[in-house]
């Protein structure tokens, strides 16, 4: 497909809206709100901005889950050249108070509350305290405050040079990672269209497809990969306010989906629904997922995905940085995660000497590219640490380049277990559990050990109906993995410590493995 000539995110909706403006762009609940609507919707949202003093370079936090709403205060921000600073809305009090702080937002739109949080009642607490200073007004998404942006006046708009521009940011977002506080990374207008084109083409989206999100807006995989790789294709989205199986099931069902954002614990979640049937996700043909090569398989195989699409990266990079073409054989997609996307070099450097390693030689993954311009706020301490000097990022994962110019991502360098002397990687021990027809989902971590350093101790989760039969798990793996590598313990559990948008929470993983250890608990 053509790439879009827009280069900021508010021009690339207006122009797919004047080539296509009665072209579906978001399906949600049971409104159909066109390109032309959206189009109006953020005209106003960024007109009401321009009119209140919003200026270029202005931060607009936003604290909103998967709404209409969510898209209106993202483009109509783009519209003034304003950005946005999209918050997780599972963020407590406390944290959001460094958010906003560190973000600088002056203005806030955000909903009265969410799930078990009161919004409101917080903002208004720390507002008391004498806190927020800088933030000057607060618009509340469902409450009569918000109606006001949807009336006019249209964006007036400002000459080159004081208005938005292809080099400004579009989003600041929030990552948590191995500092104690979130790291705040800005990511551009240019390089979000960029790059999120380059990750639809690898899909094979067209205006044609309509796909299901409905992974968070406020995360990388849905701002700069899911949000832009539609909105580049003319295509729709199908929003999800949150996920929940079934309900995901319906949508893919009702609006004939026939692609998806996934992870491995959302799809394990699709299949073990009760409400799941092969004949009710028939319309999937493509879509993104991470995870071994068996959550690959699984998505494309059993939730009928065929042209799913395995992907490695980091907010850092814009959500992805390498991902497999839709049209490769499913073997060589689930056993790699591709090749960089156009305008992206991978390397992968050894951790000791900090040389270029040879190919299939495990080291560190370091990218050059489509990259944030530096962490803002206070992670801009980490700055000097992350960036070589020839330019590359220093992820902190390891990997391996394989010889037909492939990543094969192997897991955090921070994760890796020494057990007797030899590093094990966690990613690789539940690679060779999942592909056990039993195993649902497993997580593996290292606990400290007198004798061998350290052990090696896996959780599982049984697929439903599955016996519990750790010398069984143990024996499968003999076949697949060395000695060395072999679970030392293998606990079974009903669930894994996830993060809300599904990735396994090492931390957690960790302290949860010490106890078990520590309890004598039984296999």
């Amino acid at each position: 497909m053509q790439a879009p000539l827009a280069r900021t995110i508010y021009d690339l909706l207006n122009e797919i809206a004047e080539r296509s403006p009665d072209q579906p762009f978001i399906f949600i609940d049971d409104d159909v709100i066109t390109y032309g609507h959206m189009a109006k919707r953020a005209s106003y949202v960024a007109g009401r901005l321009e009119a209140s003093g919003t200026k270029r370079g202005d931060v607009i936090g936003l604290l909103c889950n998967n709404r209409i709403e969510w898209l209106d205060v993202c483009f109509g921000a783009a519209g003034v050249g304003a950005v946005l600073a999209p918050f997780s809305t599972w963020s407590t009090t406390a944290e959001l108070e460094f958010l906003l702080e560190d973000a600088g937002a002056k203005t806030l739109f955000t909903l009265k509350n969410y799930g078990r949080q009161n919004f409101s009642d917080g903002l208004s607490a720390l507002k008391d305290e004498g806190k927020l200073k800088q933030l000057q007004e607060v618009v509340t998404l469902d409450g009569p405050s918000y109606k006001d942006y949807l009336t006019g006046p249209i964006l007036v708009g400002k000459p080159p040079g004081d208005g938005r521009s292809a080099g400004d940011n579009f989003v600041i977002l929030y990552t948590s990672g191995s500092s104690s506080r979130p790291k705040c990374v800005p990511l551009t207008h240019w390089a979000s269209i960029e790059n999120g084109f380059n990750i639809g083409e690898r899909m094979g989206l067209s205006e044609r497809d309509t796909v299901l999100i409905s992974i968070p807006l406020f995360w990388s995989y849905g701002a700069v990969n899911a949000l832009v790789a539609v909105l580049s294709h003319g295509a729709a989205m199908v929003l999800q306010q949150q996920f929940e199986p079934a309900g995901a099931i319906h949508l893919i069902e009702k609006f004939k989906a026939t692609a998806l954002y996934t992870l491995p614990a959302m799809t394990n979640a699709l299949l073990a629904e009760p409400s799941f049937s092969p004949e009710k996700t028939k319309s999937l043909r493509t879509g993104l997922t991470i995870g071994a090569p068996q959550d690959v398989m699984r998505a494309a195989n059993e939730l009928g995905a065929d042209e799913i699409c395995n992907i490695y990266g980091q907010t850092e990079s814009y959500g992805n940085c390498s991902v497999t073409p839709h049209t490769w054989p499913l073997e060589r997609r689930a056993h790699c995660q591709g090749p960089p996307l156009p305008g992206v070099t991978i390397r992968i450097v050894n951790l000791e000497t900090g040389e270029p390693s040879d190919d299939g030689e495990i080291g560190e993954i370091q990218v050059r590219g489509y990259l944030t311009p530096g962490y803002s706020g206070q992670s801009a301490i980490h700055n000097q640490a992350v960036f070589t000097e020839d330019g590359f990022f220093r992820t902190g994962d390891l990997g391996s380049l394989n010889p037909d110019g492939t990543v094969s991502y192997a897991g955090r360098s921070s994760e890796m277990i020494k057990r007797s002397g030899i590093n094990v990687s966690p990613a690789e021990v539940e690679e060779a559990l999942q592909q056990d027809e039993t195993v649902g989902l497993a997580g593996v971590s290292g606990v400290p050990d007198a004798d061998k350093g350290e052990i090696i101790v896996a959780f599982v989760v049984p697929r439903p109906g599955a016996p519990k039969d750790a010398v069984n798990l143990r024996n499968h793996c003999k076949h697949l993995l060395s000695s060395y590598k072999l679970p030392d313990r293998i606990f079974f559990v009903s669930e894994l410590p996830l993060t809300p948008t599904g990735k396994l929470m090492r931390r957690e993983l960790k302290t949860l493995a010490a106890k078990a250890v520590a309890d004598g608990g039984t296999e």
